[in-house]
């Protein structure tokens, strides 16, 4: 996991849409980054979710909400449609984002190891430095929890 005070990454990313997105994009707004294993899983679909329902509020807050994992710009597409989704989700097919994050990492799951993402969000100031990283993330209380701590 990336250490707050560090610059964020750079990156451009397709969303749902298939439309690019930079870091650089949203200089000027606070930026909530956050990575996920999968789309249309029980946790990643709790937190997508309650990152839509908040999502007018971290709005008002003036953040900017995007959520990363390795699936394709059309799982990305069924994922937002099936659930209604509100926020942005960019693709990382190639895992070049997820690596510069630190976020790919080794996993065990009912004894079994494989790598895979490890779900961690980011908050990332006007000027592109995180201010915040947390990588104990539970899934459905991450966006109340993110919501809460920003001012």
């Amino acid at each position: 996991m990336l250490q707050t005070g560090t610059k964020a990454p750079e990156f451009t990313l397709p969303d749902q849409n298939g439309e690019l997105h930079s870091l650089k994009d949203y200089r000027g707004k606070r930026v909530l980054l956050y990575f996920y294993p999968r789309d249309n899983t029980p946790g990643c679909t709790k937190q997508a979710c309650g990152y839509s329902e908040r999502y007018p509020q971290f709005e008002e807050k003036g953040v900017v909400i995007l959520g990363i994992s390795k699936d394709s710009v059309a799982s990305h597409k069924r994922f937002e449609e099936k659930q209604g989704l509100t926020i942005t989700l960019l693709s990382d097919t190639e895992l070049e984002v997820i690596q510069a994050y630190d976020v790919w990492k080794e996993k065990k799951n009912y004894g079994k190891v494989s790598m895979g993402v490890v779900r961690t969000t980011y908050l990332i100031d006007e000027e592109g430095v995180i201010i915040q990283a947390n990588d104990k993330v539970k899934a459905a209380e991450d966006p109340e929890k993110m919501l809460a701590e920003i001012s």
